[in-house]
């Protein structure tokens, strides 16, 4: 391979000679004009301040001090926490979660597994209503109580934690019954009272076993091409909704009618999959299970539509929580390796029935690296050591599905693309302590097409994405464990330059910084 250039953090377009890069789609050496993301004038000064007393260090294949220190908790798979934050930092960091808007949405930027449900949970001690707009039980987020306890939700918005909160599953969401009580049941064991907080649009579609049977058939008929999901049955839910034979939540108030719906929704399957079972005898079956099913429903059923309006009205604060990530919506993602549904601002409207004037503060979640579960292109995966650490020291395993993760450099470029459709407000930057040890951090900051004409946006061309060289800026590591720092300026400085480095590119403020899994793990920049 070529030797690859270092482009030197906060000079994007000055290419200085470096070692040889053991990176997938590492670039060779662009041209002196190639600059595809310069620092804007307002922030020069405060930026090279910060790299003023910074050298890119050699890399480092060896594990440092730091990361031989960190401890993992076995069961879970915890980052530890060493410091405590003084109560002070905790109600400052409280009173600026209290300025946000009265409405505000909380979304993924890159492939899920960002970290939104923590970020919700936090925000949701301060709303008093908090909605999921889509998708379905495949959105798994982990959040902590005060006292560490972990509560791993796929369906409940994650507010359930603020017994003052009113959890909302919106119409664009798909529910599958038997999960949601479960979840409801384990929520209810682990002392959360849910009783008469969580609501349930009559609007939205619900997702039967047979939605998940189908999504494995489906997955086995395109053998090598498949997407890799969940197998949890939202895709083919969605497509019940789309061809309009699906059955919504509604429906389950006239039982009399429920059987002849599931019906035409069972003999429409049997004829796309021949192979499915299907008997006279598991319909009525699942029918009559469904009839009961409805009834301990009932106390949940509402029109969300009007008690999100009516919320609004009334000068109450909302906060939406949206499942998977940008990178995923079926329109702006990398089709069709994606989810069924709009994880993007779209989906927040058509989800809630909620005007886009009535919407303010929108937070975009990301990851100070990236990550992916399932097939799809990925182009700045690492297949290394690197990528192996990145995955250890961030236990990138599913909450949903348990799969190991793949890795890979912050993809601004991704990152970019994210912003321009969502146009947040705010950015929350999490597990930036998975990054403490690393000698050197790379940032992918652009796009080259095969026969090397710089790729100006992130493409939809499928079979272009898999072959994108990507270019990389290095910005030098730190080796201090932050998992205990709550301050902006207790950060190392090469942190706080990578930081402002992300923030200079896309163009938003990042606001907050994770740097831990604990509810109080995270910084507000000033």
């Amino acid at each position: 391979m070529a030797a690859a250039m270092h482009c030197v953090a906060g000079t994007a377009g000055a290419w200085l000679p470096g070692h040889t890069a053991a990176l997938d789609h590492a670039t060779t050496t662009p041209p002196a004009s190639f600059s595809p993301f310069p620092l804007s004038a307002s922030h020069q000064t405060r930026f090279h301040s910060q790299l003023a007393s910074v050298s890119i260090l050699s890399h480092q294949q060896a594990f440092s001090p730091v990361e031989k220190k960190r401890k993992f908790v076995a069961a879970g798979g915890v980052r530890a926490q060493t410091v405590s934050a003084p109560q002070a930092e905790i109600e400052k960091a409280a009173d600026e979660f209290g300025k946000l808007t009265q409405v505000a949405a909380v979304l993924g930027t890159q492939w899920g597994d960002e970290g939104k449900g923590k970020l919700v949970d936090i925000l949701a001690q301060r709303y008093d209503v908090v909605a999921r707009c889509q998708g379905g039980a495949n959105a798994g987020h982990t959040i902590y109580n005060e006292k560490g306890q972990k509560f791993a939700l796929h369906g409940v918005p994650s507010g359930v934690l603020n017994p003052k909160a009113t959890c909302l599953v919106g119409n664009g969401v798909v529910v599958h019954l038997p999960s949601f009580f479960d979840e409801l049941d384990k929520l209810q064991s682990q002392g959360v009272n849910t009783e008469g907080r969580v609501l349930v649009s009559d609007r939205a579609h619900l997702l039967f076993d047979l939605h998940r049977e189908i999504d494995g058939l489906r997955e086995e008929e395109l053998a090598g091409g498949k997407i890799g999901t969940t197998k949890r049955g939202i895709g083919p839910a969605y497509a019940s909704k789309v061809v309009r034979n699906g059955i919504r939540v509604g429906e389950l108030r006239r039982p009399e009618t429920f059987k002849e719906k599931l019906r035409v929704m069972y003999e429409d399957a049997k004829a796309r999959f021949p192979g499915l079972n299907y008997t006279e005898e598991i319909l009525s079956a699942e029918a009559a299970r469904y009839v009961e099913l409805g009834k301990r429903l009932e106390p949940y059923i509402t029109d969300t539509v009007y008690y999100v309006n009516k919320a609004h009205a009334e000068k109450k604060k909302i906060l939406i929580e949206g499942g998977q990530a940008t990178l995923l919506d079926v329109d702006f993602g990398t089709y069709p390796f994606v989810t069924s549904s709009n994880p993007s601002i779209g989906g927040v409207i058509v989800g809630l029935g909620l005007a886009p004037q009535k919407l303010g503060a929108v937070i975009g979640v990301a990851k100070a690296y990236t990550t992916r579960v399932g097939a799809g292109p990925y182009p700045t995966e690492l297949h290394d050591e690197t990528g192996d650490r990145l995955r250890a020291n961030g236990f990138e395993f599913g909450t949903t599905t348990g799969r190991p993760r793949r890795c890979g450099w912050l993809d601004m470029v991704a990152l970019r693309f994210a912003c321009d459709i969502n146009g947040f407000t705010h950015i929350n930057l999490t597990k930036l302590d998975v990054l403490s040890g690393f000698s050197e951090i790379k940032l992918g900051v652009g796009y080259r097409a095969p026969d090397g004409e710089v790729v100006p946006a992130f493409p939809a061309d499928l079979e272009l994405l898999e072959q994108i060289k990507v270019d990389y800026e290095v910005l030098p590591g730190w080796e201090e464990d932050i998992s205990g720092m709550r301050k902006w300026s207790q950060l190392p400085k090469n942190a706080q330059a990578y930081v402002l480095r992300i923030e200079e590119i896309v163009g938003v403020e990042v606001k907050w910084i994770g740097v831990g899994p604990g509810r109080d793990a995270i910084i507000t920049k000033e």
